[in-house]
């Protein structure tokens, strides 16, 4: 007992890129043993930093909370319906999107912790994304200050504010701001996101969240049984 917790984390499906394999590729989750947490990451590139969720991860299972981190296929850009389009990115591209593969890896896990870049607006609109397809509360971690009032805006579900029409399964129960990409993770804002994710944790929460599938077929995310 020297207060150290031992936790084991299943290793990604392909080798990481960058000098040393530092970056895991898009696409790929490493899984942890017991699923609480499950951090989303951006697609690696010059602009998409991940670094911030490499801290996170690291200071949020040294409190022992366990982490897995799924870097999403298709994680730049806005998603495609906020442009316009009625038709969804699901693969490379310079468009956010998401398959039916990581909202069902998502799905496993009690939290979902949301990292999605700088920019107000592409936060909002990411985490829209994933949380219209699965019952799960979430965590978001940004730069710029961000309040409940502007995801129930846009339709999400929040823990103060709910939207007069609600368009996502999700629940956002908390934000923690102050997070730069690329930038060293501070002490105090680790220990906001540790505290926000107890707090949630201690509700008991259900350690499966229901999926839309039937959203996921009308939007061709997932084929028709």
């Amino acid at each position: 007992m020297f207060g150290r917790d031992t936790q084991l984390v299943d290793c990604r499906e392909a080798m990481g890129l960058g000098r040393g394999g530092g970056i895991a590729q898009r696409g790929t989750i490493s899984e942890a043993a017991r699923p609480d947490v499950v951090a989303i990451a951006m697609t690696p590139g010059r602009r998409h930093i991940t670094k911030p969720v490499c801290e996170i991860t690291y200071g949020l299972r040294r409190e022992g909370v366990q982490v897995s981190v799924l870097v999403l296929e298709a994680g730049a850009g806005i998603p495609m319906d906020e442009t316009g389009s009625s038709t969804s990115s699901k693969g490379y591209g310079p468009k956010f999107g998401i398959t039916a593969k990581e909202i069902d890896q998502i799905a496993r896990h009690k939290i979902v912790l949301i990292h999605m870049g700088n920019i107000n607006s592409h936060v909002v609109s990411k985490t829209k994304k994933i949380l219209k397809y699965v019952d799960i509360p979430a965590v978001i971690a940004c730069e710029y200050p961000l309040d409940f009032e502007d995801f129930a805006k846009e339709g999400i579900r929040t823990k103060n504010i709910m939207p007069k029409n609600p368009e996502t399964e999700g629940t956002v129960m908390a934000i923690v701001s102050g997070i730069t990409r690329g930038e060293t993770c501070s002490r105090s804002v680790i220990n906001e996101l540790v505290k926000a994710i107890r707090e949630i944790l201690a509700q008991d929460i259900e350690q499966t969240h229901t999926i839309r599938s039937d959203l996921l077929i009308q939007e061709g995310l997932l084929a028709e049984e």
